[in-house]
């Protein structure tokens, strides 16, 4: 049981850095993450909520996430497939430094 009340405790107290940030501060971070969206950023209003703010910006990772894995799935076909040896090999390994 003591263990629960640790982990409880250590959880109130790192939740308690969180309630250090003022409100100001949270509406400036939402802000400025509502510009990096794309989804947001080209919509007429203003006001968006904070919580379709930060949904917004969990499915705009979740699909960055998802375009790099593809992406890097198709450098790695592209790399099985080339032989390296060549003038094309030697422009993909100058992009990839």
């Amino acid at each position: 049981m003591s263990s629960r009340r640790s982990s409880r405790n250590s959880r109130q107290s790192g939740g308690s850095r969180i309630t250090n940030i003022s409100d100001d501060q949270i509406t400036d971070l939402v802000s400025k993450l509502q510009q990096l969206l794309p989804e947001i950023r080209n919509r007429r209003s203003d006001k968006v909520s904070a919580s379709k703010v930060l949904q917004e910006t969990c499915n705009y990772i979740k699909n960055l996430h998802r375009e790099v894995d593809d992406l890097s799935d198709r450098l790695s076909q592209l790399l099985a497939t080339t032989d390296m040896d060549t003038d094309q090999a030697a422009i993909i390994r100058s992009l990839l430094m």
